[in-house]
């Protein structure tokens, strides 16, 4: 970026912007030279507020050998091989970064720009990574040096301010509101026992996983990443690496109905992501992060070189959503919350009919969300077996406080759970499928609360039963209502007897009668 002497400025703006107001000091204005665009902070007052564009091309003004070099890419960077240059050039240069007060960003802000305070540390100050390339003479008299040692310049201050933005976006307290709902408990769990749930220690062990998922989607945009590999994969690491002290300082203590899940989620996100200013400082300073290594791991293969920001609002919304649904999960998961399908859409195949509403099309086939309701009543009618009904809270989602979740994230993340991971998808194997898929180029935080782990209900594929000669095949699936109770005379799930058991189990049906009391012979789950 090309910056001018103030009364270069003076001359330099169009008479258009002479009825712009005045700028006291400290305040904020940019200046666009030759399409490149920097904000900075007025030091001395009385400048126009306003953006300048000067293209030197035109006026004569050069920057030096550095503004061929403007608009830079990823690909300018890997083509410039500024991954092997910059390796090369810390080899040569520890000591100096050793010596140097600010590490790394000190040593080679003392190299490439003659400053050796350039320290880009997130302690209050708003200027500590700034840098005016344009005309500075030890940058432009670098010679081949001076288009690697551009990008990484500009890579270090755009990391510095991710940092600075993803930390910003979770002092915001709308995180808090999103996750601080007392009513949570109540909402989402009905148990005729009113049973205490031991889920507390689940949610966080799936709190990390979300942290590093938000951080990495925060860089990633709403898009898919054509930067993958290690360097993305960095920051989901480093992110996960500064959520785990925080989870485990909590008490694994068993989460009744009354708890304030919500509360504790909030605390930990925020605290885990205000952690990022540790982050910055460590890794400006050559030091390595949370196992996620230095922080040639953040700008490899140009990752930061044209980062052009955060949008705060949607990752509060992606990790909001994506928590407030493992909380759901794991609530549910105590209870006898099944999914079932795997028919043609439509049905009509002789199973039976599910619940349209709480269903999704996909691929073809049909799945259902259920609720096995316990009668909780005593009762000499069928009612004592129970009913399938709407899942507690289920009624709530796509609206209101969850309006961000809706019961189709419900079936395809729990889909796309038991597909990875059958039965036993848990906080491991989710950290490392998310690792997994940033590095190929994935981005989870295009399908929020539908990404794999965020649910996992339990799934039963019944369609190997169409044309089977099953008691009571026609009651394989049913709409919720009352009177209306599955029968499952057989392996129904993918005809699979350990299957069917496995399924049993976790749905919480293990010695349960319902489905199988009026069923000839016994179906052996």
């Amino acid at each position: 970026m090309c910056f001018y002497p103030l009364y270069l400025l003076a001359i330099l703006l169009p008479s258009s912007l002479n009825a712009l107001p005045v700028a006291p000091a400290g305040s904020a204005f940019s200046i666009t030279v030759d399409g490149q665009s920097q904000s900075f902070r007025q030091q001395y007052g009385g400048v126009q507020q306003g953006k300048l564009t000067v293209n030197s091309n035109n006026t004569g003004l050069h920057c030096g050998p550095v503004a061929q070099h403007y608009r830079q890419t990823a690909d300018d960077w890997k083509n410039a091989n500024v991954n092997d240059w910059l390796d090369n050039w810390w080899n040569v240069h520890e000591s100096e970064i050793t010596a140097n007060s600010n590490g790394f960003a000190g040593a080679f802000g003392e190299w490439a720009l003659g400053n050796p305070h350039w320290s880009c540390q997130d302690e209050g100050s708003d200027s500590a990574c700034d840098f005016s390339p344009c005309n500075n003479p030890v940058l432009n008299s670098k010679g081949g040096d001076t288009e690697p040692a551009y990008y990484v310049l500009e890579s270090i201050n755009r990391l510095n301010a991710y940092f600075t933005g993803i930390g910003e976006a979770f002092e915001v307290s709308s995180i808090g509101a999103a996750l601080s709902k007392d009513s949570w408990a109540t909402t989402f769990y009905k148990d005729k026992d009113k049973k205490s749930v031991t889920i507390l220690r689940e949610v966080l062990n799936a709190a990390a996983t979300t942290v590093g998922l938000g951080a990495a989607g925060a860089r990633m945009g709403g898009k898919a990443s054509s930067v993958i590999g290690s360097a993305i994969s960095a920051l989901f690491t480093g992110a996960v690496g500064a959520a785990v002290p925080l989870l485990e300082k909590q008490e694994d203590k068993t989460f009744k109905q009354s708890a304030d899940m919500g509360g504790i989620l909030s605390k930990i996100v925020i605290n885990a992501m205000k952690s990022f200013t540790d982050a910055n400082n460590a890794l400006m300073h050559g030091q390595n992060y949370q196992g996620s290594g230095d922080i040639r791991s953040y700008l490899k293969d140009g990752m930061f070189v044209d980062f052009g920001g955060i949008n705060k609002n949607d990752v509060t919304n992606l990790i909001s959503n994506m928590l407030t649904g493992q909380a759901i999960n794991q609530l549910w998961r105590s209870q006898k919350i099944f999914i079932l399908g795997g028919g043609k859409c439509g049905d009509g195949e002789g199973i039976g009919h599910g619940p349209k509403d709480y269903g999704v099309c996909r691929n073809g086939q049909a799945w259902y969300l259920y609720y096995w309701q316990e009668n909780d009543v005593i009762s000499l009618t069928d009612n004592k077996w129970g009913w399938t009904a709407v899942p507690p809270g289920a009624d709530k989602l796509g609206k209101g406080d969850y309006a961000g979740i809706t019961v189709a994230n419900v079936i395809d993340s729990s889909l796309n759970s038991y597909i990875a991971g059958g039965y036993n998808y848990d906080s491991s194997l989710a950290s490392s499928r998310a690792s997994q898929a940033l590095q190929n180029g994935q981005n989870p935080a295009q399908l929020g609360a539908a990404w794999e782990g965020t649910f996992t209900i339990p799934v039963c594929d019944v369609s190997g039963t169409i044309g089977k000669n099953y008691q009571y095949s026609g009651s394989i699936i049913l709409p919720h209502g009352r009177g209306n109770r599955p029968v499952w005379c057989g392996p129904v799930c993918s005809q699979d007897l350990e299957k069917t058991k496995a399924f049993i189990n976790a749905a919480k049906m293990k010695n349960f009668q319902s489905p199988k009391h009026l069923c000839k012979k016994k179906p052996g789950y």
